[in-house]
């Protein structure tokens, strides 16, 4: 409960700038710090969670064996007891895969950002892959609310023999209700390290609407949904993950954009639409194809509540 534990290192300026005293529950309240720590191991034939630690808000479900194609692989779900982050919220996931492990974490359903008149929200999620082992970590869409200010920084820690397919798809705010763009901030940063922690990539994203804008080429123009999956892989070329990622994409008629990853680790994909189906199945596309690439399977049907 430090907060040298729950605090990012580092916060972008866009969002520490508005650092503040909430009038409600405060920094570091009960409530406000969710942690989750889960430990994956393999147990004979299966992948198994060997330790699980979580306080609230922050939690899971027990994780189910339902891929018919994967049976020795759970699926875990992500939880909030609260429906969604607050301002003053201090959230840390952390996840260790042990050699040889599989295993697919999501969330139950979209991560709400509400409105946040005094400080933000931060969100931190620390990945360790050990050995040949394969994580799918796909949670469900971000949805900034008007006000909201928030950032998130997934650390990945990958043995150079493991693999992780990670995406997050982000909108533009309550797209039903005519909201857009009207977050104060969203900040965010993706790391990929080695075990000996020599950094491999960096991905950071900015969408500050009142600064320096979000509308404009090599933003988002004038899209509403932005979507980024990335597939870390020693299991195919760099070149064929990349060439995969791109038809699987293009097949679906939206804006996108697909290269290699430095040191020829994997390939990485951005899209951009202005239709959440489309994102969704987008997203669902990239995943099946690169999944039936590199473990010859394909997705399975996601059972959510």
């Amino acid at each position: 409960m430090a907060p040298a534990h729950y605090e990012p290192e580092r916060i972008p300026y866009e969002v520490r700038r508005h650092a503040g005293t909430p009038d409600t529950l405060g920094v570091g309240r009960p409530g406000k710090v969710g942690l989750l720590e889960l430990s994956f191991e393999q147990r004979g034939a299966r992948t198994e969670l060997v330790r699980h630690y979580q306080k609230s808000p922050l939690q899971i479900m027990r994780p189910l064996y339902y891929d018919p194609a994967r049976p020795d692989l759970p699926i875990t779900q992500l939880m909030a007891t609260g429906g969604g982050i607050l301002q003053g919220d201090r959230l840390r996931t952390d996840l260790h895969c042990g050699p040889d492990t599989a295993l697919h974490l999501t969330s139950q359903s979209a991560t709400k950002l509400y409105r946040m008149e005094c400080d933000y929200a931060t969100q931190l999620v620390n990945l360790h892959l050990g050995d040949r082992s394969y994580v799918e970590y796909l949670p469900e869409p971000v949805i900034p609310f008007a006000g909201s200010r928030f950032y998130q920084r997934t650390m990945i820690t990958a043995a150079p023999s493991a693999t992780v397919l990670a995406g997050e798809v982000l909108y533009a705010g309550r797209l039903a209700y005519g909201e857009r763009h009207a977050y104060e901030i969203f900040a965010s940063d993706l790391e990929l390290r080695r075990p000996g922690g020599d950094l491999v990539l960096v991905d950071p994203m900015r969408l500050e609407p009142g600064g320096s804008g979000v509308r404009g080429p090599a933003v988002l123009q004038e899209h509403d949904v932005v979507g980024t999956f990335y597939a870390i892989t020693s299991l195919a070329p760099a070149a064929q993950v990349a060439d995969t990622l791109h038809a699987a994409l293009a097949s679906t008629g939206i804006s996108c954009g697909v290269s290699t990853l430095p040191q020829e680790c994997g390939a990485w994909a951005r899209f951009l639409t202005d239709d959440p189906q489309a994102a969704t199945a987008a997203a669902r596309s990239a995943w099946d194809a690169v999944r039936k690439l590199l473990i010859g399977v394909p997705a399975p049907l996601m059972r959510k509540s």
